[in-house]
């Protein structure tokens, strides 16, 4: 059902109001009426509209003051300003004051409407932007990032207590562990959460651009530049910029950037003018920096502006305790996006996954399991169904991980059963039903690995 579109019209002038209300009802607006500033302000106390269309020369409250009232109650609201009195000064006044737009009278019906449907996309837009910001805060949110491994639980703590500082962070980890996870755990925790968290990927970009998409550019700055553009920094501005793989800059561009850290300030490749930036960094590399610094290749002094914190993400095949959650966590949401009946991992598969060694991290392991939900042909994914590069013969290098290779059934099964036990949650009619066995032969295997008395 499509919602109602409210706007509230201010005029002194009666008659004037009574033909808005008649034109904008049968252009499908509720429309309600205040006769001057001050009722205005009164009914915007009392409920939400989606748009404010205001005269500007009233007698007990002129509309640039109501506007101002207005929009610190709720600043979402748009407001079209209209007045008799057309003059250059009024018009800057009243965008100053924050008015969405600036029509005269009398007014021409088709610039009326063209003015409004924009507010209204304008307004859908930001709704939009609202709750696609708090989507992506529950993605990021630290507790929905599994992991219960002792390694990445200290890791999250830390997250917890960095996330709301101002402070610079460089994020250390392998190709796939999910750096950029982390960097949205620290914006959408941190007091910046409702500004932007903009991206971008430092080797993806090739020198010569890379100073532009940083810091933007003037028109005819270089050849292809035909407008002005703003860089990262500023598209950041009041939120967070992360900066992946920033260990490929050029030491040219690590200068720039170091910079902007220290002045807080930019200016646009081709331009004079200093810009202010109010943006909080957050870079990460999947290269050791220290070992580029003895290269040559990075500067100290940038590590050393970057590193006022820094987070290390342990890889995949050093926490082995998480892979059946992550397994578990992919599995349901893949099945889903592909619209299989999946539910589970055979004990064979759980195994596979567990025994190998994961090069490209949790990306990889999600890759697997979304090949093994699309090619499965059951409620479980069994070993064949996963991507040959798992081979049951590889060997495991955590010797805590799984028993002693001379007693390798014994060693699978029980993985297999603690794994699928600890995605269950430890609930073992769950983990039974997984397994496909019955809750009392659980209980026996269980006992007899000494997990129950």
């Amino acid at each position: 059902m499509k919602r109602e579109r409210t706007v509230l019209v201010v005029d002194d002038d009666r008659p004037h109001r009574a033909m808005l209300h008649a034109l904008l009802r049968g252009w499908g607006y509720v429309v309600s009426e205040a006769g001057d500033g001050a009722e205005a302000v009164a009914c915007v106390e009392e409920r939400p509209f989606d748009l404010v269309l205001m005269d500007v020369r009233m007698i007990s409250m002129s509309g640039l003051e109501a506007q101002v009232r207005i929009r610190e109650i709720n600043p979402a609201i748009p407001v079209i300003v209209m007045t008799a009195y057309s003059s250059v000064e009024t018009a800057v006044q009243a965008l100053k004051a924050g008015a969405y737009d600036y029509l005269t009278k009398p007014l021409d019906f088709d610039k009326l409407r063209l003015a409004m449907d924009r507010a209204m996309e304008h307004l859908a837009l930001r709704q939009e932007n609202i709750a696609l910001k708090e989507l992506l805060g529950e993605r990021f949110d630290r507790r929905n990032i599994i992991g219960g491994s002792p390694a990445m639980q200290r890791l999250l703590d830390t997250v917890a207590q960095v996330a709301p500082t101002e402070a610079t962070v460089l994020i250390s980890g392998e190709s796939g562990t999910g750096k950029e996870l982390i960097a949205g755990a620290l914006h959408y925790n941190s007091a910046r959460r409702t500004g932007p968290f903009v991206k971008l990927n430092c080797a993806a970009v090739t020198e010569t651009l890379l100073e532009s998409e940083l810091f933007g550019h003037e028109r005819g700055a270089f050849t292809g530049a035909e407008r002005r553009r703003e860089g990262r920094f500023v598209q950041a501005e009041g939120g967070s910029l992360f900066l992946d793989e920033v260990s490929e800059m050029s030491l040219t561009m690590q200068v720039k950037l170091l910079r902007v850290l220290q002045e807080r300030e930019l200016t646009r490749v081709g331009g004079e003018a200093v810009i202010r930036v109010d943006v909080r960094v957050i870079a990460a590399t999947n290269r050791a920096l220290a070992e580029r610094i003895r290269q040559g290749v990075f500067r100290e002094d940038l590590f050393y502006r970057l590193n006022v914190v820094g987070l290390e993400i342990p890889p995949l095949r050093e926490r082995r305790d998480d892979i059946p959650l992550l397994a578990q966590h992919f599995l349901i949401n893949l099945a889903s996006k592909n619209r299989k009946p999946v539910r589970g991992f055979s004990p064979q598969a759980m195994d596979l996954l567990v025994r190998h060694s994961w090069p490209g991290n949790v990306r990889e392991l999600m890759n697997a399991v979304e090949r093994g939900v699309v090619l499965s042909r059951g409620e479980f994914i069994d070993a064949g169904d996963l991507p040959l590069v798992l081979s049951p013969t590889e060997e495991v290098p955590s010797p805590d991980t799984l028993a002693a290779i001379d007693q390798p059934l014994d060693a699978v099964e029980r993985q297999a059963i603690l794994g699928t036990l600890s995605a269950a949650q430890g609930n073992k009619s769950e983990t039974a039903r997984r397994l496909g066995i019955t809750r009392k032969t659980l209980h026996q295997k269980l006992k007899k690995y000494g997990v129950m008395p």
